[in-house]
């Protein structure tokens, strides 16, 4: 890592948007990013772009102190997340809480143990990454819209509180991506999905990765929701 550039800490970075985030942000940032799984991806990205991946849960509060007691984070992008599909009665309470901990415990865990050093510094920048669905909701996902409405929630009231220390907080809402959280669906329904987006088309990873680099240098927004969605949202 370049003893210059500032460290970039990215969760769930072996994911579609994870990944794109990695490469593009790499260019600008030393890479730090966490994946659960995906072994064989994170040596790639690592060979790929000089980046760390570790592998942990973030749901594990200590997991998340330990991290920062090794280096300092100038860029927070709590991107790790899930998704599901399931009628609301459905629902366990198995994938409810699961739901919860990956996407606003796993926020949470990073985000406060990587603040102390931001607050330090009087600099930072944190990037949350919500959902369309967090907008307007979706029908049969009703536990993944709450969760991703939580992190709207989480990103307004923290950067209210941490604006004065000199740091930001933002949040991406993207729309329909193509990647994995959406091979399951139909062709049929993806191309419904389609239809009711005004730009006529899904978007890339790539495209949300590009909002974040944005947001990471964008030094007087701060507490807003950029929707990375081609319309669906409006």
């Amino acid at each position: 890592m370049l003893q210059n550039r500032k460290t970039a800490v990215i969760t769930g970075g072996t994911g579609t948007i994870g990944s794109a985030m990695v490469e593009i942000l790499s260019k600008r940032y030393d890479v730090v990013f966490t994946y659960l799984t995906n072994k064989n991806k994170a040596s790639e990205l690592e060979a790929a772009y000089g980046v760390k991946g570790y592998r942990c849960d973030i749901t594990d509060h200590n997991v998340a102190r330990r991290l920062a007691s090794k280096f300092s984070c100038d860029l927070l992008i709590n991107n790790a997340g899930i998704s599901q599909i399931k009628l609301f009665s459905d629902i366990s309470e198995l994938d409810w809480y699961k739901m919860m901990d990956v996407h606003l415990t796993g926020a949470f865990n990073f985000t406060q143990a990587f603040l102390p050093g931001m607050i330090s510094r009087k600099s930072g920048c944190i990037i949350n990454i919500s959902s369309v669905w967090g907008v307007v909701g979706g029908s049969c996902e009703v536990h993944y819209s709450t969760a991703k409405a939580g992190l709207i929630g989480f990103t307004k009231a923290l950067a209210k509180e941490v604006g004065p220390s000199g740091i930001r907080v933002n949040c991406i809402a993207p729309g329909v991506i193509a990647g994995d959280m959406n091979k399951k669906l139909s062709e049929e329904e993806l191309n419904e999905l389609k239809s009711s987006t005004p730009l006529g088309r899904l978007g890339s990873a790539k495209e949300v990765a590009v909002a974040a680099l944005y947001l990471a240098g964008a030094d007087f927004v701060t507490g807003q929701v950029l929707g990375v969605d081609g319309g669906f949202g409006m």
